[in-house]
């Protein structure tokens, strides 16, 4: 295993932004040692078929592509065909800061698990003041205890001994970052955060888990069964309030009020997800063999 970076995006219908996220991250100093593309996309246009096919003949990028869309599938994908001891994984529609690569390496210095700066659309980085939660536009150095998929780093061994990401994340997928920090942090200590290891997320509208529907307006579990799966797993404190909870707090929103004809789908979702995340707890988790080596 070598040393530097593997850069990994998981990618799902978001063919041009992914070429422009790739092509962002070459243009970098330094740049990542190696970029793969895990691409669950079916079908592209033939314009950016053709420009992935020459970004991968040429060796400025590894196209690899999956036949069914799952972000913990992706990254477990990445994770086994990259060749480099960091392995960094990113979001499919970003913008990396200048130091993304170099702020990384430097931060596993400190820690095995590196979450970055996540700069939302109009966000800007600023300073907490006393007491105020934590936030990914930080400016400070900090220890933490989750970290955003779209932009953080793993000691490659370290996560293969882990056993990588649990597909039983279904659908979108949500708090499937949660539960491996989860086992990360009670097995290795906190996750540091680097400010300096920014990228700007653009926050597409379509593609990626917005290709899964709008949680607000949809009777099917996609998004609700993570959370319940996440809690039912994990059990952190308070978990079975936040299962009792979960489906108030679902039709407690502004879009429901509005629109109150909304409430039974949703209510529907919650129980659906609630035992599609018990059949998947009951079947067992999903990871890579923890006997595969790094």
């Amino acid at each position: 295993m070598g040393d530097g970076l593997s850069a990994v995006i998981p990618s799902f219908q978001r063919g041009q932004a992914a070429l422009d996220s790739v092509r962002a991250l070459l243009r970098l100093v330094p740049s990542p040692t190696e970029i793969l593309l895990v691409d669950q996309t079916r079908e592209h246009p033939e314009e950016i078929r053709s420009q992935l096919e020459a970004l991968d003949r040429s060796g400025e990028i590894r196209w690899i592509r999956l036949a069914e869309p799952s972000i913990p599938a992706a990254m477990n994908a990445g994770l086994r065909e990259s060749r480099t001891s960091t392995v960094l994984f990113l979001d499919d529609d970003i913008i990396p800061g200048p130091q993304l690569v170099e702020a990384h390496l430097e931060a596993h210095r400190h820690a095995g698990l590196v979450a970055g700066q996540v700069l939302q659309p109009s966000q800007i980085p600023r300073a907490l003041a006393s007491g105020e939660a934590f936030r990914f536009n930080s400016t400070e150095v900090a220890s933490i205890g989750e970290f955003m998929g779209g932009n953080f780093s793993v000691d490659r061994a370290l996560a293969l001994a882990l056993g990588g990401f649990d597909e039983n994340f279904v659908g979108a997928a949500f708090r499937f970052e949660a539960e491996f920090a989860h086992r990360y942090v009670c097995a290795h200590g906190p996750i540091r955060y680097e400010p300096r290891a920014m990228v700007h997320h653009l926050a597409l509208p379509s593609g990626g888990t917005r290709a899964h529907g709008h949680h607000l307006r949809t009777s099917l579990p996609r998004h609700s069964v993570g959370a319940y799966y996440f809690l039912l797993k994990t059990r952190p404190p308070g978990w079975l309030q936040q299962v009792l909870w979960r489906p108030v707090r679902a039709v407690r929103t502004r879009h429901h009020l509005r629109r109150p004809w909304w409430i039974p789908a949703a209510l529907l979702a919650e129980f659906r997800g609630f035992l599609l995340a018990r059949r998947l707890l009951r079947d067992g988790e999903r990871l890579i063999e923890r006997t595969e080596e790094a």
